[in-house]
């Protein structure tokens, strides 16, 4: 046990992951054993994370738009840096949907039992779920859980602050330090996430045998790919058409970042090597000291990436046919999750859940994810590094101009 206390959350998971597949194994002959037993703690930690999911969403998109009054003082700089790391995320968690749906037959099905928690948005029209972003109230959203209308109310509270200005003050302030409570909450939660992920995965594996994890190396080969696909397409492409630089000599040249990157899984720690690599490439300073930070903070790429995939991933393995309006909400959910993805370990996890609610998906599916979570964490980090620093080199070239 002493051993396994001085390894980080993530470790933990994968060592969860480990035992939960061994254990899975030897109960494949009698499942109904892992339901019984083992499965009511995994859905404990599984509430939990539902109970969290509302309040880290709201306070998180709250906190963040009201911290975007400091970029409103650097006028064009901010806001070009805004709509860059927009247009990728979008771009991104659109290519994780494509790719994945292209591909999606050789996903398995997996009896992952999640009875009750598909919402009923088969039936509904384009303008149907437009109509049904906006609540009649404040309270019913939160009851029910309906995400798409907490983003829409978290939206309008975070601007109206940022309008209000001074007088809205002690609001903010209020609302900061909920944020900050609710992330230790979430903390608390995540320190048992190796229990719930080995709790709510035997009977997974126990129910549907080994074919779960040849699941894991589709998913993983899926996001990997993604990752590759979105850096040729989009920051090669931007560098070289907007930012007038070879993309050789930019990758080479970010390099260094990009392997503290993959081995920290932080875009925080990485960014001393990341603006050491940009001004190498020519980026000013104070450009850097700006942009990047931002970037850091809510330019999340790869996360949008591995949500779409991962959404449309667990999705078949449940037997589901995700309908046009449900994209929608995978694709607007996941951009959003993606820009208020907690720095904390098991962040995007919460976020995850929030996601597979807003499309209808099966919440038990963030146990099949959470498995493989650090292995895809690793190169989610170096994607959204690698997009801060094209940012940079852009706008460098428009500032030149």
């Amino acid at each position: 046990m002493k051993i396994l206390s001085k390894l980080s959350i993530t470790s933990q998971i994968l060592v969860a992951l480990v035992l939960a597949c061994v254990s899975g194994y030897f109960l494949q002959d009698s499942p109904e054993v892992a339901d019984a037993y083992i499965k009511p703690f995994g859905t404990i930690f599984l509430n939990l994370l539902k109970f969290i999911v509302v309040p880290l969403v709201m306070l998180s998109i709250i906190g963040g738009i009201v911290s975007m009054k400091d970029v409103s003082k650097v006028g064009k700089i901010g806001m070009n840096a805004l709509a860059y790391f927009m247009a990728t995320t979008v771009f991104a968690v659109a290519l994780g949907l494509i790719v994945a749906t292209c591909i999606q037959d050789i996903f398995p099905v997996i009896d992952i039992k999640a009875e009750g928690i598909q919402q009923d948005v088969v039936s509904l029209t384009l303008m149907d779920q437009l109509v049904g972003f906006f609540p009649t109230n404040i309270i019913n959203p939160i009851l029910t859980n309906n995400m798409m209308q907490v983003i829409v109310i978290a939206v309008l509270f975070g601007i109206a602050i940022v309008h209000v200005g001074e007088k809205a003050e002690p609001a903010k302030q209020v609302l900061l330090s909920f944020n900050e409570v609710v992330a230790k909450i979430l903390g608390y939660i995540m320190l048992v996430s190796p229990i719930g992920v080995f709790c709510m995965l035997t009977p997974v594996v126990a129910t549907n045998g080994p074919q779960v994890l040849g699941s894991y190396a589709v998913l993983i080969g899926a996001d990997y790919f993604c990752f590759l696909l979105h850096a040729i397409l989009v920051y090669a492409t931007l560098v070289y058409f907007l930012g007038r630089m070879n993309p050789i000599r930019f990758f080479k040249g970010m390099s260094p970042a990009m392997l503290f990157a993959f081995s920290s899984d932080s875009s925080v720690a990485t960014l001393p090597y990341t603006m050491e690599c940009t001004r190498k490439l020519g980026v000013k300073k104070d450009l850097g000291d700006f942009v990047l930070p931002l970037g850091a903070t809510i330019n999340m790429d790869g996360v949008a990436i591995y949500l779409g995939v991962t959404s449309v991933f667990i999705a078949h393995c449940c037997g589901m046919d995700l309908t046009m309006n449900q994209y929608i909400a995978i694709a607007i959910s996941s951009t959003i999750a993606s820009i208020g993805t907690p720095g904390i370990p098991g962040g995007s996890l919460a976020l995850m859940a929030m996601v597979f609610a807003s499309a209808g998906i099966p919440v038990e599916g963030v146990a099949i994810a959470a498995g493989i979570d650090r292995l895809v964490d690793m190169a989610r980090t170096t994607m959204s590094i690698t997009g801060d620093a094209s940012c940079a080199v852009v706008l460098q070239r428009f500032l030149k101009d």
